[in-house]
């Protein structure tokens, strides 16, 4: 196990972190492969990784900036981030490639967080927050948003709840 360094987690993205460890413990759990037990040690792993990651990249003021640093993505190459913390559980990156979907992103930003699995798959809803004051997005080119370019039929929104 890993020693924590640093102050604790901002407690204000403490509800996204969940929501992102959540999403990625349960697709590990619908496998079926990997111990309760060594689900608890990845999603400790993988929270104090993204609260150590997003440290100096989280404003609450502007969710769109340093959205693109936030993004979590396998793109037949693994996170880094995911990778650090299956090795905490022993999983190797062929395990990690088997059980986890080849292309995903998942987008960890201020007051929302959601998911694509494919290149051309919808963008789903996991957590989803109001701001303490109106965030305008008018304008904003953000990642999420770069991807919706060119595409030829309108996505269809999901909202999955995640259990822990």
């Amino acid at each position: 196990m890993s020693q924590r360094r640093g102050p604790p987690p901002r407690a204000d993205m403490l509800p996204e972190i969940a929501a992102a460890v959540g999403f990625v413990s349960g697709l590990l759990r619908t496998r079926g492969c990997v111990s309760e037990q060594q689900l608890q040690v990845f999603s400790g792993a993988l929270r104090e990784a993204l609260a150590e990651h997003y440290k100096h990249h989280w404003f609450p003021e502007k969710p769109f900036k340093g959205s693109g640093y936030r993004c979590i993505r396998i793109n037949h190459k693994m996170d880094p981030i995911i990778s650090k913390a299956a090795s905490q559980i022993g999983l190797s990156l062929p395990q990690l490639y088997q059980l986890l979907p080849s292309e995903l992103t998942l987008w960890v930003d201020p007051y929302e967080v959601s998911y694509r699995i494919g290149e051309d798959g919808s963008i789903c809803v996991l957590y989803e927050a109001t701001a303490a004051k109106p965030v305008s997005s008018y304008g904003m080119l953000t990642c999420k948003n770069q991807m919706m370019i060119g595409r030829t039929s309108p996505s269809k929104n999901y909202i999955m709840t995640v259990s822990s």
